[in-house]
């Protein structure tokens, strides 16, 4: 449509008005010039269900419930300080993963030299345990069935976030429930709440506990949970602090990067240049971190400043493979002009080259995004320093997406895989 009718256009779905930008001029205009009237978020049975009837603050209307939890979530998430206290947890976590696949190959490897991971699940797990240690102070075990329960319940709430329900777009359908979509994120709000409430009670009890050298929580649901406390002395417009605490660890659970990091090697892999083993852009990938970290040691979060061509890979990533491909759906709060044309209050805002933005903008820009910088960036220069990949059939990785409210790659992402280092930068004495 955008193709047919241009970088501007309206359609009804349903009862509802919906503003298509599909050009950065026309996106600069609605989150820019635009930024504050566009920084709302419609409402949708999804967040009403599963988000605690809107407090999840990346999905609650705009307002002063918003900004005061916007600031309070600066201040324990996103801060320069926050990454630096939660700095050896993303360390650590790699490390262990790294290991591994170390082990994994040294178990299974035959002849061939090279035994098959599932990349996918592998990047899955080390972000699970990554957030769940610094949202909770947990730390899941291999095949552990919480890690699988909470990953499950976790998948379902993002997917049914994506879904389209028909009663979103004509509201007098909410009581067919068609498709069933009502009755199951009931069904996975009752699971996601109790996984966060048990995790909730933990840090009350922890709360004394788990304190760093300054003084501060280490563990953001323990920090947010205090500066809640000092700062919400009753119920905030209408939600308890526990339904605050909830929602907004609900929602922090799920960083844009699960989804760009397997993109990173695939992206890396498919760039063939007719050797069979790997592509082009990974064996510059791999030679640039032999030129800076070399072959002795480990890549450490200090070499990142140096892999330039590896943050070039990162960004070309996002921009083809963005995790939330249409951008959280925004909604006008009043009127306003774009491109020239009138915009009426109460229009719904969705994007067609939203990838140029990864972290969105605005008012509602993902306030992770540091965050999400430092793990995705440290993760494919650890696993792309330490092994060879190789795809099982020679063929190119299939980049098929499946839906929801992230991207994910819908397949397996199976490759053979070979250890290219020394057994002792992996902690192995030879």
């Amino acid at each position: 449509m955008a193709d047919k009718l241009g970088s501007i256009f309206t359609i009804k779905l349903g009862v509802h008005r919906v503003l298509v930008v599909s050009s950065s001029e026309m996106a600069k205009e609605c989150l820019t010039t635009n930024d504050r009237v566009f920084a709302s978020r419609p409402k949708a049975m999804a967040t009403e269900l599963m988000g605690y009837n809107y407090a999840t603050f990346g999905l609650a209307p705009y307002g002063p419930y918003w900004r005061q939890i916007r600031r309070i979530i600066v201040l324990e998430l996103s801060s320069h300080h926050r990454l630096q206290t939660l700095a050896h947890i993303r360390v650590s976590e790699v490390k262990s993963s790294i290991i591994d696949i170390y082990r994994s190959w040294e178990r299974n490897k035959g002849s061939y030299e090279r035994v098959m991971v599932d990349m996918k699940q592998w990047f899955g797990n080390i972000i699970v345990n990554m957030v769940v240690r610094m949202m909770f102070g947990n730390h899941f075990k291999p095949g552990e069935q919480n890690r699988d329960q909470f990953q499950n319940a976790i998948n379902r709430f993002v997917e049914l976030m994506g879904v389209f329900v028909p009663a979103d777009a004509t509201p007098w359908l909410r009581w067919l429930d068609i498709g069933g979509y009502e009755k199951k994120m009931k069904k996975t709000a009752i699971e996601t709440d109790s996984l966060l409430s048990g995790w909730l009670e933990d840090q009350k009890e922890k709360m004394n506990s788990t304190l760093d050298e300054s003084g501060d929580q280490v563990v953001f649901m323990a920090a947010f949970l205090s500066r809640v406390k000092e700062e919400v002395k009753e119920e905030l417009y209408g939600f308890s602090t526990d339904e605050i605490v909830k929602a907004t660890c609900l929602l922090s659970t799920r960083g844009t990067f699960d989804v760009i990091l397997p993109c990173n090697v695939c992206s890396s892999y498919r760039h063939d240049d007719g050797d069979s083993n790997m592509g082009l852009v990974l064996k510059k990938a791999q030679q640039e971190l032999e030129n800076h970290v070399g072959r002795d040691r480990k890549v450490e979060e200090s070499d990142m400043s140096n892999l330039v061509y590896l943050e070039a890979i990162i960004k070309e990533t996002m921009r083809l493979y963005p995790a939330a491909p249409l951008s959280l759906p925004h909604e006008s709060t009043e009127d306003c002009i774009v491109g020239g044309y009138t915009i009426p209050k109460g229009t719904r805002l969705l994007g067609r080259h939203f990838e140029l933005m990864p972290f969105g903008s605005g008012r509602r820009v993902c306030l992770g995004s540091s965050f999400a910088l430092e793990v995705v960036q440290l993760i494919p220069a650890s696993i792309i320093h330490g092994f060879e990949f190789q795809h099982p059939s020679n063929e190119q990785i299939v980049m098929t997406e499946s839906s929801g409210l992230v991207n994910h790659i819908a397949s397996p992402l199976e490759l053979l895989v070979a250890p290219r280092l020394s057994p002792h930068v992996y902690g192995f004495l030879t």
